[in-house]
This record gives C-alpha cells, structure tokens and sequence, in this order.
C-alpha cells in the first residue's frame, strides 16, 4: 500500500463516506425482517402477538439501538454529503463528519435509556 492511499484512508471524509455506504447495506439488510413484522400483522392477530413477546427480550432491544444508531448515521451522513455537494467547502468539514458520528451515538443512547 502507498503511503498516499493510507493518508486518504486516514481522512475523516473517507470514514465518513465508509460508514454511510456500512449503514445503507446493514440498513437494506433489515428491510426484509421489517417486512416481515408487517406481514404477520396482516396475517394473524396471534402470530404479531407472538413476535411482539419476542422483541420484549433485552437482546431485541439493544438490536434496536443499534437499528436507531444505524438510521441517524446514515440520516447525518446523507446530510453530511448534501452539504458537501452543495455548499463552498470550507475546513470545518471534518468536524461536522464527526460531530454527525457523536450526534448519531447520543440518539442510540438516548433511546436505549427510555426503551431498557
């Protein structure tokens, strides 16, 4: 590996870029379980309230934290990157990638805190 390519991997904006591009897959890889819940909605009264017990469990819940981490990443990322593309570039952006990482984590926590 040249040294350039490790300094461009070291830069806030290419962690930024990565952890959007990781979100939006682990986000996509959740729409089908989604989908799902709102099948046995439609499908059986029993079957929704069956799964509803399950989410109950600790595990299920720390999973949606990580869910709403993931969602207010790609929410601050996607942001992030209409910023970039639309306003004057200016040095402050790696502070505001993250700033938008840190905003991200404090919505996980937060809601983990009312949801456990």
């Amino acid at each position: 590996m040249r040294t350039s390519d490790y300094r461009a991997r070291m830069h806030p904006g290419y962690w930024a870029f990565a952890v959007h591009r990781i979100s939006g897959l682990a986000l996509a890889v959740f729409l089908p379980l989604h989908f799902l819940t709102l099948g046995l909605a439609i499908d059986s009264e029993a079957r929704l309230e069956g799964f509803l017990r399950w989410s109950d469990a600790p595990v299920v819940k720390l999973a949606e934290g990580g869910l709403v981490f993931l969602l207010a990443v790609h929410l601050l990322g996607g942001l992030r990157l209409l910023a970039v593309e639309n306003l004057a570039w200016h040095d402050g952006q790696k502070r505001l990638a993250v700033i938008a990482g840190v905003a991200a984590a404090v919505a996980a926590v937060a809601y983990l805190a009312v949801v456990l």
